[in-house]
């Protein structure tokens, strides 16, 4: 009797350098963040941005990768604080025992939970329906808050200690810096799982699903079920990022973790820092802290502002801030960069010009009518305007109609600029594929 035996074949994927630097840098970012920006301010910054990535990036899940417009987001990021939070009440007694490393996973199951519940009635509807039973499904959950208020503490919330137990290789997570990294650490696996998740086989027909729902069905697959079990891992990571919160803070409230505008906001600076690419969130998480925590303190008007930058943003730069840098790479890569050098300095002049002019007015507004009080005098960035002056509201008037003026000007010649210069790129990428 003979036996042939087949040759066996093994086959590697060439290594991807270019990923491996940036996971690489990402991950020495996060590590050295800290002693580079060693303020208490800083370092309380830093771990926001820490769980806000992770519960923008789960947010994206839904509205980037899979076009679920939620309203009602903050729902299992705030669930997630408070399982976690009463985990660690209970572990702190000797009830169970959950170490504290372990207490944003418990908040990844709390959220995963409530995700399952909720999302079985909002994933059977998509689109605008989606988004108007998740709007009212988060309505309801924060109105309940005042209902039970053994679980949600009422209006005060539920407090807890974070120092508990043996501690985790030294560290008993009473400093910031230790809650930092904690969160750090979080942050990067949680990060590269839901990269990891795009080039899964769901991550795949969850992008179909968003583009071609109708051929999705056609081919055999059932819509709602996609977007049912990404709407439950979505709703794991925020339970995550709301566990990493309710460790940071040592306190969740309901009104302010469960609310509405809570989840807005999750959409807004989403959306801000790019949907449609998977780190545009990361900077949506970065723009949250800076506005909610340096521009509301510069102005009262920090809203407004805010409005209108996520205005601008929606009629010139629909994609984020991440397309922009994603364009202008796309540039740089054949080399056209430096031509645009001159009308990006001319637009940023003029826009500041602008910008300036028009703070100004908004600044005069705001004090007559919420400080009046204190007099006619308004501090604006080392000068002193007087709102019962003619003076500083013709001069702010002007330099905002100068400004402005000058920058549609220098915005005609610039759009003139990036037209010819894609059609260059256009011309060299068809050499390209003639070679």
């Amino acid at each position: 009797m003979s036996t042939s035996t087949t040759p066996t074949y093994y086959s590697f994927k060439p290594l991807n350098v270019g990923r491996f630097i940036i996971w690489s840098l990402f991950a020495l970012m996060l590590a050295v963040a800290p002693l580079v920006f060693k303020s208490s301010l800083a370092l309380t910054m830093l771990s926001q941005i820490g769980y806000l990535a992770i519960i923008c990036l789960s947010y994206n899940m839904l509205l980037g990768q899979g076009g679920m417009l939620s309203f009602g987001h903050a729902v299992y990021v705030g669930l997630g604080s408070f399982i976690a939070v009463h985990a660690m009440n209970l572990a702190t007694k000797g009830a169970i025992p959950v170490p504290l490393v372990a207490i944003p996973i418990v908040g990844g199951i709390g959220g995963m939970f409530f995700a399952a519940l909720f999302g079985f009635v909002t994933t059977r509807k998509s689109g605008t329906t989606f988004a108007m039973i998740t709007l009212g499904i988060g309505e309801l959950v924060a109105s309940m808050a005042l209902m039970f208020p053994g679980f949600f503490g009422g209006e005060g919330g539920i407090t807890t200690n974070r120092v508990y137990g043996s501690k985790f290789f030294g560290m008993d997570f009473g400093p910031q810096i230790e809650v930092y990294y904690l969160i750090a650490v979080y942050c990067f696996i949680c990060t590269g799982l839901m990269y990891a998740f795009t080039g899964t086989p769901l991550g795949r027909i969850l992008n179909a699903v968003r583009d071609n729902p109708e051929r999705v069905e056609f081919i055999g697959y059932n819509t709602q079920r996609v977007r049912y079990f990404a709407f439950i891992i979505a709703g794991f990571f925020a339970g995550i990022g709301g566990g990493l919160a309710a460790i940071n803070f040592e306190i969740v409230n309901a009104m302010d973790s469960l609310s509405g505008l809570r989840s807005g906001g999750y959409l807004l600076f989403t959306f801000l820092g790019g949907a449609i690419f998977f780190f545009g969130p990361i900077i949506g998480a970065v723009l949250l802290v800076l506005a909610s925590i340096l521009l509301s303190e510069l102005s009262k008007a920090w809203l407004l502002y805010l409005g209108l930058v996520f205005l601008f943003m929606v009629m010139y730069a629909p994609g984020g801030i991440a397309s922009l840098i994603m364009m202008n790479l796309r540039v740089a890569k054949y080399g056209m960069l430096r031509r645009l050098w001159t009308a990006y300095l001319a637009l940023a002049g003029t826009a500041l010009v602008a910008v300036l002019g028009a703070a100004a007015i908004v600044e005069m507004i705001y004090h007559i009518q919420l400080n009046s009080a204190l007099g006619p005098v308004v501090p604006f960035l080392g000068a002193k305007l007087d709102t019962t002056g003619i003076n500083s509201w013709a001069g702010a008037i002007f330099v905002f109609l100068t400004g402005l003026g000058l920058f549609e000007v220098t915005r005609r010649q610039f759009k003139r600029e990036w037209e010819q210069t894609q059609e260059d790129i256009e011309r060299a990428i068809k050499r390209q594929e003639a070679l």
